[in-house]
């Protein structure tokens, strides 16, 4: 019967122990949460670089004029739902729609996307700030193609 009494009214380990593991816990999930934010932003630059290349590609296979609308639309099908941009530019340049025939030129494309960090780390989670990502691609034209 001593034995059941002082195990009942024994307090050692009740709330001592509570602060460490408090502090270590939320040291766990703010790393856990930076891993995310780290782990997601380099899919963001991987993806917008993907988009670069297709908005590129897409752009040295038009003709002329339509190759600005052609390469933004490929950018936003390379996006796709992996990169949510609050802010999409796409930019085509270079020489390679402008040669005469049986000239070498390329076409250059500049994706520009600016990234909310709330849709980095957890959804519905607001964070505040962005963050701009831009890559450039290129792309030869053909130069024996029609022009």
């Amino acid at each position: 019967m001593n034995i059941i009494k002082r195990i009942l009214h024994d307090d050692r380990g009740d709330l001592d122990d509570l602060p460490g593991w408090t502090i270590l816990s939320i040291f766990a999930i703010a790393l856990i949460s930076m891993g995310i934010l780290f782990g997601r932003a380099g899919v963001v630059e991987n993806t917008v670089q993907a988009a670069a290349y297709a908005a590129a590609r897409d752009a040295s296979l038009s003709r002329g004029a339509d190759a600005v609308p052609h390469a933004i639309s490929a950018a936003q099908v390379a996006l796709g739902d992996n990169v949510t941009c609050t802010d999409l530019d796409v930019t085509v340049g270079g020489n390679g729609l402008s040669t005469g025939l049986g000239e070498a030129g390329t076409v250059s494309a500049t994706v520009t996307c600016v990234v909310s960090y709330s849709d980095l780390v957890f959804p519905g989670l607001q964070l505040p700030g962005s963050f701009t990502v831009t890559k450039t691609a290129h792309s030869p034209v053909d130069p024996y193609r029609e022009r």
